[in-house]
């Protein structure tokens, strides 16, 4: 989840959109908001299903988690250091050019 409230806070937004939006109207309202947040969880599990598709071969398993920074380069650092662990003779590859530097 995105959000990290508690039940102190939850019952302050709810005391807080009852003064706002009134008794009448809240339960509409919840409704609405249940409505748009269904909508915004099908655009976002939409896109990710097209970023997959445009990525093609071998991004089956790609989560939107893996897209943040930290994640990513966790993610990158873990396989060289598998890669490292190999038995000893395995010959180092570089995966830079050294013309590119």
């Amino acid at each position: 989840m995105f959000f990290d409230f508690g039940a102190g806070e939850i019952i302050g937004l709810a005391v807080l959109a009852m003064i706002l939006i009134g008794p009448e109207r809240l339960p509409n309202f919840a409704v609405d908001a249940a409505k748009f947040v269904k909508k915004v969880r099908e655009m976002a599990t939409s896109a990710t299903n097209e970023l997959k598709e445009n990525l093609g071969p071998g991004f089956e398993d790609l989560k939107p988690t893996d897209l943040n920074p930290k994640t990513f380069l966790q993610k990158q650092l873990s396989s060289v250091l598998d890669e490292n662990e190999k038995p000893a003779k395995a010959k180092f590859v570089s995966k830079i050019d050294p013309d590119l530097l």
